[in-house]
C-alpha cells in the first residue's frame, strides 16, 4: 500500500476538522455584518465589529480554509478513493471551488466594513448568510450518496 492509502484515515479525519471549523466561519460572518449595518458608524461598536471579523476571517476562516483545501487534495490523490468516472465529485468540486470564492468574496467585502462602509443592504447579508448552507448540501449529499 502506498504512504497516502495507509493515511487514508486520518487524512480523512483532519480533512474534516478542517471543513467544519471552516464552515463555522462561514456561517458566522455574513451575520456579523448583518449586525454590524445595525450600528452607528465610527465608534466603538464599529471598532469592534471591525476586529471580531478581522480576528474571525485571519485566525480561523483563511487556516481552515488551507487546512480543508490541503487535506481534500491529499484525499484526491490517495489510490482508489475518486472514482475518476463518476459525476459526483465533479459537482463537489464545483461547490467547493463556489464556496471558495464565497470566502474571498466575504473577505473583500471585510474590508468595505473596515473602512466604515456598508458594502449591501442588512437584507442582502440576511440572504448571503445562506448560501454556504445551500453549498454545504451539495457537498455532503455529493459525498456521502454519491447520486452520479
Amino acid at each position: 500500500m502506498s504512504l497516502l492509502a495507509d493515511l487514508y484515515p486520518w487524512t480523512k479525519a483532519m480533512h474534516l476538522i478542517g471543513v467544519i471549523a471552516w464552515m463555522a466561519g462561514l456561517f458566522y460572518l455574513p451575520r456579523l455584518y448583518v449586525n454590524h449595518h445595525r450600528v452607528p458608524r465610527g465608534g466603538e461598536e464599529h471598532a469592534r465589529f471591525v476586529g471580531m471579523e478581522r480576528r474571525l476571517l485571519r485566525g480561523i476562516m483563511n487556516p481552515a480554509m488551507i487546512w480543508t483545501w490541503t487535506f481534500g487534495l491529499l484525499l484526491v490523490a490517495t489510490p482508489g478513493i475518486v472514482d475518476w468516472r463518476a459525476g459526483w465529485w465533479h459537482a463537489k468540486l464545483l461547490s467547493v471551488i463556489l464556496m471558495t470564492a464565497f470566502h474571498m468574496f466575504l473577505a473583500a467585502q471585510r474590508r468595505g466594513f473596515e473602512a466604515d462602509g456598508r458594502p449591501l443592504t442588512e437584507r442582502a447579508w440576511r440572504w448571503w448568510n445562506e448560501a454556504p448552507t445551500v453549498l454545504m448540501i451539495v457537498i455532503v449529499v455529493m459525498v456521502i450518496v454519491k447520486p452520479f
